[in-house]
């Protein structure tokens, strides 16, 4: 299991690790891949480790997402009770009152229940962009961009231009005045018909982004006749980290898609939403990628709950995130290196100060437990992390995790600092 590439202070902490059989993830880390396209792959949340020969009993502190959330009671029973019929007849009832109440809350005339954030995005896509070779213009780090597959050239048939995304997620509108085909019809280029915006801008840690940014975003798509789509997987986050209702950060927008099985803790979907014509189109995009459910009230039941029960206790979790981000700053030796301005939400990124040690060594430090870390802390901690892009490390917060958990990951933290800096002299 230990690379002859790693460092020779983080070989002497891994010594300490009874391990197990490395996972394709570690070998493709060994073998020199960039961790951060493969933030997305599983890691083991075993509670048990074996230090020095003897089993120990672990807490584990998952960090790795907020997807991996899983419902309560009252969800579970919203889901077992849940009265269902046919929905791509229009008869399930929670899916058409989940549909209405979404509407309601987003400020647009309607909304359609999607499987996934991925398969919502790209049907978004599909019905503004109506002919194959129409061109959307995104973020170069948005999720829609990195992360999902290229679907929309994939599937739909239309090409991407990108801008600059900067670093509170935002981009420079002109540049975004430049990336607009200004030439079309002219047989040369494709038809611009699309903005794409993410919010929060998860590769940037959790950024939200600038009302004032959305309302001049919407001028220049005005003036050019272009729509603009919002990312907003975790757009719930944006509203309370902003105090505002989020059909206020939603009035510069055509359509958004929502993630409901992110930070609101539901097992399964997102919502999409827009105008009637665009969902009336959008329920045939679905229907063509597999995505038409039947009797999917029993996840639209948590989809409700969801929505009505779960936002106001997001502010837990971002302030358990600054108090992560903050107790880092203060570490002794000071190993991590994090700008506290960027936290605004559930989402801490950081670095590491010191090059010998890689975020991919230290998420499999963080990951496991140490020799003295039972006798120093009281207990072993796992902590789950992922590697992430540029040279640093993700941990995003959750409603599974608490602010006792957030305690023990910081004195993880602390106690891993703690031990290189020993181990390095």
């Amino acid at each position: 299991m230990i690379s002859s590439t790693l460092s020779v202070s983080a070989r002497s902490l891994l010594r300490c690790i009874k391990r197990c059989p490395p996972s394709s993830r570690n070998v493709r880390h060994m073998l020199g891949v960039d961790p951060g396209r493969f933030y997305y792959d599983r890691a083991t949340a075993a509670d048990d480790r074996a230090v020095s020969g003897v089993s120990v009993s672990a807490h584990t502190v998952d960090l790795r997402s907020d997807t991996v959330t899983k419902p309560g009671t009252a969800m579970r029973q919203a889901m077992a009770e849940a009265e269902v019929g046919d929905d791509v007849f229009d008869e399930d009832p929670h899916v058409n009152e989940l549909q209405k109440m979404a509407a309601d809350i987003f400020g647009m005339e309607a909304a359609l229940f999607i499987p996934s954030g991925t398969m919502s995005n790209l049907i978004a896509v599909m019905v503004h962009c109506r002919e194959r070779g129409d061109e959307m213009i995104v973020g170069d780090l948005s999720h829609l961009h990195v992360y999902e597959q290229g679907g929309s050239a994939q599937l739909a048939g239309v090409h991407s231009a990108t801008v600059t995304t900067l670093a509170d997620g935002t981009f420079d509108l002109d540049q975004l005045d430049s990336k607009i085909r200004h030439g079309y019809p002219d047989a040369h280029y494709p038809h611009s018909r699309l903005v794409c915006v993410e919010n929060t801008h998860n590769i940037l840690g959790g950024r939200v982004l600038p009302l004032s940014f959305l309302r001049e975003l919407r001028s220049l798509a005005d003036k050019y006749g272009l729509a603009v789509h919002m990312d907003g997987a975790r757009l719930m986050n944006a509203a309370v980290a902003l105090g505002v209702h989020p059909s206020v950060i939603l009035q510069p927008c055509h359509t958004v898609s929502v993630c409901l099985s992110k930070g609101l803790g539901a097992p399964v979907g997102t919502m999409l939403c827009g105008p009637k014509d665009f969902i009336q189109k959008a329920v045939r995009a679905r229907k063509a990628l597999g995505g038409g459910l039947r009797q999917s009230g029993i996840l639209a039941a948590a989809g409700k709950i969801a929505l009505t029960d779960m936002t106001s206790r997001l502010e837990e979790d971002h302030r358990n995130a600054r108090t992560f981000a903050k107790a880092l700053t203060q570490c002794d030796p000071p190993l991590y290196q994090v700008d506290l301005a960027a936290i605004e939400t559930n989402i801490v990124r950081f670095r590491l100060r010191d090059p010998g040690l890689s975020p991919t060594e230290f998420c499999e430090l963080m990951g496991a437990v140490c020799e003295g870390e039972v006798e120093t802390l009281g207990q072993g901690v796992r902590v789950l992390m992922f590697p992430f892009v540029g040279d640093t490390v993700r941990a995003v917060w959750h409603l599974d995790i608490s602010e006792e958990d957030t305690q023990l990951a910081i004195k993880k933290a602390k106690f891993l600092a703690q031990q290189y800096s020993i181990k390095k002299a």
